[in-house]
């Protein structure tokens, strides 16, 4: 009871001090070289660097929300007040923060919240361009349905007055990609439960509804109009956040470049009557791998795409690469050095140790099916061979090894080097408009070439 009165009064102490920051002060174990701010709807990390490692406590208070950290070892250092200017009026999650000296070497943020969060605080070590890093990642306990959202999304479209949306891409005014969802939901329910969602597998082309004396276009009209099954493929741009990936000579980040190609991509894929598409991360935030594979499994995707740009040591490379996962070893020395590369984004872009070992490793990495690689080595030919039609191929045939992030045991995955950035040519390609539509109308091909071959199971999900 006496505690709660205590932590009011402190945080109207902290009124008269905030921002009290004049001239440089030496931190007294550790320098702060850098503050930053991330915001996303999924979550908001803020970021403090330093030259040596720093300490925080912290504690929550629900009403209003507010979460404050005592970082021990620093006095109030003029960086703070970066920090304290990042935060936008639209973060989702943090309405303001405020500074201030708590105690002789410990400094007192309060974090103003705009809605209930579960805070994760933890410390990385220096890794590629970053020294020591105090995280906080700011997690709301509110979460909507992701599947709901993409469904209710697709509803709206269908309102009365709504005109049907053109088709992207294909160039052709109808609908096969429904037809062909249409056959599959024609079969009887125990046959549809028997295999997994989104894995790619066979169906009988046969509709049953001609057995009942309708003919195949009455079968797959009356099949359409019982479940038009939402096919959902999940975008997987790379790095995000702390995590540029890689750079290129010209100072373009992979980050930015893959995030415009998915949301060209996105939109010629919610263009189609019976697709969405759902990005893990739709602006410049990071998202460790094992959850960019939740997500499409929590959104059931059928197919899962991870859009990326190569790079190397040296400016000759060039040309693009898609690559599916391996079981037994990686398809060449290359493939190997590149999943190596694309696996250490949790270590640059900055993962709580603890909360992924409680999440990860008991159930999804070692996942893998066999099925699933065989659909994506489909998927992936697909999309090889349209991508060759645009530009170089730096690889004539999909390739394979251990990518963390394909490994999805239920959806075909694979994951596409559009170009290498480290190519003063191609990194040009990369920045340019006609390229990026060129290589998302490519993509939309691939996707369109292997649902036609690889129908996607009816399911109950439908809209």
């Amino acid at each position: 009871m006496s505690r709660q009165p205590l932590n009011r009064r402190s945080a109207l102490q902290l009124g008269s001090v905030v921002l009290l920051l004049g001239v440089q002060h030496i931190a007294r174990g550790a320098t702060i070289v850098a503050v930053r701010v991330w915001p996303s709807k999924d979550y908001t990390r803020l970021t403090i660097e330093s030259d040596g490692e720093i300490k925080a406590r912290q504690f929550f208070i629900a009403e209003p929300p507010r979460l404050a950290v005592d970082i021990e070892g620093i006095d109030l250092i003029p960086a703070l007040r970066e920090l304290v200017a990042k935060v936008k009026s639209d973060d989702p999650n943090i309405s303001g923060i405020r500074v201030g000296q708590n105690a002789p070497g410990v400094v007192r943020l309060v974090i103003d919240l705009k809605q209930p969060i579960l805070p994760q605080v933890f410390t990385l070590p220096p890794v590629a361009a970053y020294q020591y890093r105090l995280v906080f990642d700011l997690y709301p306990t509110q979460v909507a349905d992701p599947l709901e959202a993409l469904i209710a999304e697709k509803l709206a479209d269908r309102q009365p007055g709504s005109s049907p949306p053109a088709s992207s891409g294909t160039a052709s005014g109808n609908d096969p990609l429904g037809d062909l969802i249409a056959r599959q939901s024609e079969k009887p329910p125990s046959h549809a439960a028997s295999g997994a969602p989104g894995t790619g597998k066979q169906a009988d082309s046969k509709l049953p509804g001609a057995a009942s004396g309708k003919t195949a276009p009455e079968a797959a009209a009356t099949a359409k109009n019982k479940t038009d099954r939402l096919v959902i493929v999940a975008l997987d741009p790379g790095h995000g956040g702390e995590d540029p990936g890689a750079v290129g000579p010209g100072g373009t980040r992979e980050k930015d470049v893959v995030l415009q190609i998915a949301h060209r991509l996105r939109d010629r894929i919610n263009q189609q009557p019976n697709m969405r598409a759902y990005l893990t991360r739709d602006a410049d935030f990071f998202v460790p791998l094992h959850i960019r594979v939740q997500k499409a499994r929590r959104v059931q995707a059928d197919l899962f795409i991870s859009i990326h740009a190569d790079a190397f040591f040296t400016a000759r490379p060039q040309g693009a690469s898609v690559f599916a996962l391996s079981e037994k070893g990686a398809s060449s020395s290359a493939a190997r050095w590149i999943a190596d590369k694309e696996n250490s984004a949790d270590l640059v872009g900055g993962v709580n140790v603890k909360a992924k070992d409680a999440q990860v490793q008991k159930a999804l990495l070692d996942m893998s099916t066999t099925a699933q690689i065989n659909d994506s080595l489909k998927l992936g030919s697909a999309m090889l061979g349209e991508i060759g039609n645009v530009g170089k191929l730096h690889k004539p045939k999909v390739e394979q090894a251990g990518f963390a992030v394909l490994k999805a045991p239920d959806i075909p995955s694979v994951l596409v080097e559009t170009a290498f950035i480290s190519n003063p040519d191609e990194e040009a390609r990369l920045r340019s408009d006609d390229y990026q539509i060129q290589l998302a109308d490519a993509l939309m091909r691939g996707i369109t070439r292997y649902f036609a071959k690889n129908p996607p199971l009816a399911r109950n999900r439908a809209v």
